[in-house]
């Protein structure tokens, strides 16, 4: 009875503090000081995921041998998987994979309302999978974390959705800028993956959160790139062209990235057991990290080591450390390692371990753009392009083909490694890798899986103010029916106290069978001596097209193109449901649409 009295008068005080920021400090003021907070904790929470993984990576690692194949990669993977599907089916108890996306479904269909257990599920889930050496990234479960922060304290002051759409924002850009120490990546990361346009609403907050985000995290681990990366060899404007090759190279790789990625998902939901999906994939990763080291975790001492120069260290840790000086065997394990790190990642989120691509694409960019420049020396020792400043280069490429973010790709690059005097290079192989992807993929991997249902909000106005509407909101119910059994005296009456011109025809089974339409029987209602001889069956008619009630709303907009039609009918199976009409459609397009973009 205490307990509840306490929440009762918690509840009395929150309640008076809303009304009186309500009351006293304009919506869109207010959003930049939650911007700040949000920023704040957003930045914490990454720090937070990085001691976690750090922690239980270091733990469990302490004992790895560098000069010989190491069995404990057979289990750690596995064991980490099975903790982290045990702790979502009997602690959170819901799905929190895939978290940019989710954070995408939430932007697009649920008014930016994310779940409380969002802020803490994904962190510490994911802190378990990468810490056994689940082969996936901290960016995607810190950016949901982060906008889980952004929505709920935007819901605790019962803001509207278009506010807190920014604050979703604000979270993710925070989770990237204190992740990476990078607060134009984490800006733009915002901008390009979660799609929020930039406007004079939004450009204020999100860049108060990144810097707040960054800030935390220069605070806490002190101002370092995340990468260690010296150029000590300069680029030359004479090495362009084979940047442009890198960039058209790097596009190749995220689209084989992508597709793997895309159709081990594919495999892994044809898969019922979620038990059975633990077996399949963590075998999977397990086999994978035992030949393949680097793939343990998010592999960022890997890229180090690459960004350092040193490619003989690759094959520490494995049956092939006697193989250290072999050129061309080094050359083939790379290799390697690009063609299976898709595998691996897919596998430790499709066993039901909880990660991100983020990692993995600067992972196989790094090792792309590495194989690239050394290859080329090999083959042609006279042209001298630097295999580490291509590895740097490799990690821009590879990361804006598969996110579809080229702006992102090129300054979180450049801020993690400090890397700004490669700036041109990384704008040439960033814009090229993107522009070869497009080509034959034009959805990112967090935008495909919302796209294939018609979910996605996207930066084109109408589709994305289309997506946001549903069927279900738009349909008309109050047309009378009729079924085919009536006579004409029969619908001649419902027509006397309707307001409607078009009459929906049904069995008794409620199945939509057609329509009656009053310019069609106009000329026969006022003959009596029809009534009892002509029925709806006769006299009825069918429509151009019908609309199933899961249709996205862009697909019946289309339809009402092609068939030139105004009214529609909507069923749902067989089922009349009722009418939808282009008109009711651009009168709720047009609010939405005002909502969406007042400034």
């Amino acid at each position: 009875m205490a307990y509840k009295e306490h929440h009762n008068s918690l509840t009395r005080f929150w309640f008076k503090v809303v009304m009186w920021r309500e009351k006293h400090i304009k919506e869109r003021s207010f959003l930049v000081m939650l911007a700040l907070v949000v920023g704040i904790i957003g930045g914490l929470a990454a720090q937070l995921l990085k001691f976690l993984i750090h922690t239980i990576s270091s733990s469990l690692t302490s004992h790895i041998q560098s000069t010989t194949a190491n069995w404990i990669y057979l289990v750690l993977p596995m064991a980490g998987i099975i903790i982290t599907v045990l702790f979502v089916k009997y602690v959170v108890k819901d799905n929190i994979s895939h978290g940019v996306t989710r954070v995408l479904y939430a932007i697009s269909q649920r008014k930016s309302r994310l779940k409380k257990h969002n802020m803490w599920a994904s962190l510490i889930s994911s802190s378990i999978t990468i810490g056994f050496g689940g082969s996936v990234g901290a960016e995607g479960p810190i950016v949901f974390t982060g906008s889980a922060i952004g929505s709920n304290l935007g819901q605790a002051f019962r803001l509207s959705p278009k506010i807190l759409m920014i604050l979703v924002g604000c979270g993710a850009a925070a989770g990237i800028a204190g992740i990476f120490r990078a607060p134009i990546a984490g800006m733009l990361f915002t901008l390009e993956v979660l799609m929020i346009d930039l406007t004079g609403t939004t450009i204020m907050p999100l860049l108060l959160s990144s810097i707040a985000g960054a800030t935390v995290a220069y605070v806490m681990e002190g101002y370092s790139a995340e990468f260690f990366f010296v150029q000590s060899e300069p680029f030359f404007t004479r090495k362009i062209p084979y940047s442009i090759l890198l960039g058209v190279f790097t596009g190749f790789i995220s689209l084989y990235f992508t597709i793997v990625m895309t159709r081990m998902e594919g495999f892994f939901r044809k898969v019922k057991s979620s038990w059975l999906k633990v077996i399949i994939g963590g075998t999977l990763l397990a086999l994978l990290i035992f030949l393949f080291p680097p793939l343990f975790g998010e592999g960022y001492g890997a890229i180090n080591n690459l960004l350092d120069g040193d490619p003989s260290s690759i094959v520490n840790g494995t049956f092939f450390y006697v193989d250290r000086n072999d050129t061309w065997f080094i050359a083939l394990y790379i290799a390697l390692i690009v063609l299976t790190k898709a595998f691996a990642t897919s596998a430790t989120n499709g066993a039901g371990g909880v990660g991100g691509t983020f990692a993995p694409s600067l992972f196989v960019g790094a090792m792309a753009g590495f194989l690239f420049a050394y290859l080329m020396n090999q083959f042609w020792p006279e042209i001298g392009i630097s295999n580490k400043n291509f590895a740097l280069l490799g990690m821009a490429g590879v990361m804006s083909g598969v996110m579809h973010a080229p702006l992102m790709s090129i300054f979180l690059t450049a801020e993690m490694t400090g890397g700004y005097d490669l700036f041109l290079p990384l704008l040439i192989v960033s814009t090229l890798a993107y522009m070869t992807v497009r080509m034959f993929q034009p959805y990112s991997l967090y935008t495909m899986r919302l796209a294939r249902k018609g979910e996605l909000f996207t930066h084109e106005k109408d589709k994305a103010v289309l997506s946001l509407l549903k069927v279900d909101n738009v349909i008309e119910r109050d047309f009378k029916t009729v079924t085919p059994e009536m006579n004409l005296k029969e619908v001649v009456d419902i027509i006397a106290t309707s307001k409607r011109n078009l009459f929906p025809v049904v069995d008794k089974a409620g199945n939509f069978k057609g329509v009656v339409l009053l310019d069609d029987i106009r000329n026969i209602m006022f003959r009596p001596d029809l009534y009892k001889k002509m029925h709806v069956s006769r006299f009825m008619s069918t429509p151009p097209a019908h609309i199933d009630l899961k249709t996205p709303m862009e697909e019946v907009m289309k339809i009402f193109d092609s068939t030139h039609a105004w009214n529609l009918p909507v069923v749902d199976g067989d089922k009349y449901v009722g009418f939808v009409s282009k008109s009711k459609i651009f009168s709720s397009y047009r609010a939405l649409l005002r909502h969406y973009t007042d400034d």
